[in-house]
């Protein structure tokens, strides 16, 4: 079975177990984080979330909102991860099959029965390993996951080259198929605005967060355009946005933003970053 390398391990994040680890734990307890170690006390049904991808200095804290909510929702048989494709290599859609992927806190095989029925519900995928050999998006998220979850999951990688409204709501409908016959968590892995001004990105950026937050494709898709808002994964948020409508999610809920200028104190071009929970 083939092993998938990290591509950014000890640059965006760690390269040993231990400093991983207590990276991760600095996010859980950093100021922009929850502030304190999962498990959450409570319980609560999460049909996913949008997390961001950039170094662990940059987002990890705002990411480990969003995993600190996770823990409470109970391990997945898979973890379907979604992002935009940063490269251009391979398919317009390519799902990940038949391999490991590796990280400093072990290994995680790949669901590739569903990803056999990914491509048997959508046209639009095609199974290519190659497409993810160098983008971060998806790996990033993966040690998070392992944090809380330990290794005892399956993962399906998904990766876009093509993020319009159409490839986002078949590939959206075709992952409800998918998790309709195994327990699931669907993350979808985005930056919001990129290399504008704090407050310029706070603007954009909260007009489109409302959008998704009411889980309204057309308001989000609208706004999108008209404010030109950079979201990288903009794709993989309509897609996440399709699907847990349909699974059941009534809303979103935003558990923190933040901009990469509040973390290094230049306000003049930042990056936005989000953590949402779908409930």
């Amino acid at each position: 079975m083939d092993v998938r390398r990290p591509a950014v391990m000890g640059q965006f994040y760690p390269d040993s177990t231990a400093d991983l680890r207590s990276n991760i734990e600095e996010c859980f307890l950093h100021s922009l984080g929850p502030g304190q170690f999962p498990p959450t006390p409570e319980k609560e049904e999460i049909f996913g979330a949008i997390v961001p991808h950039a170094g662990y200095t940059y987002s990890g804290p705002v990411a480990a909102n969003a995993y600190y909510a996770l823990s409470s929702s109970g391990i997945p048989e898979t973890a379907i991860i979604l992002g935009p494709n940063h490269w251009g290599i391979g398919s317009s859609v390519a799902v990940a099959y038949k391999s490991l992927w590796e990280t400093p806190l072990g290994k995680l095989e790949v669901d590739s029965d569903a990803a056999k029925e990914l491509v048997k519900f959508s046209m639009i995928v095609d199974q290519d390993n190659s497409a993810h050999k160098q983008d971060h998006c998806l790996e990033v998220q993966l040690p998070f996951l392992q944090y809380i979850y330990g290794n005892g999951f399956k993962i399906l990688p998904i990766i876009m080259a093509i993020q319009d409204r159409t490839t986002s709501v078949e590939l959206g409908n075709a992952i409800v198929e998918v998790a309709k016959s195994r327990k699931t968590q669907i993350l979808a892995s985005s930056d919001f605005t990129h290399y504008e001004s704090h407050n310029s990105a706070i603007m954009k950026d909260s007009k489109l967060i409302n959008a998704i937050l009411s889980l309204n494709i057309s308001d989000y898709y609208g706004i999108l355009d008209r404010l030109q808002v950079s979201a990288c994964g903009y794709g993989a948020i309509s897609t996440i946005m399709t699907a847990v409508k349909k699974l059941g999610a009534k809303e979103g809920r935003l558990l923190k933003y933040a901009t990469s200028g509040d973390v290094t104190g230049d306000k003049s071009a930042v990056v936005g970053y989000s953590s949402i929970i779908f409930v």
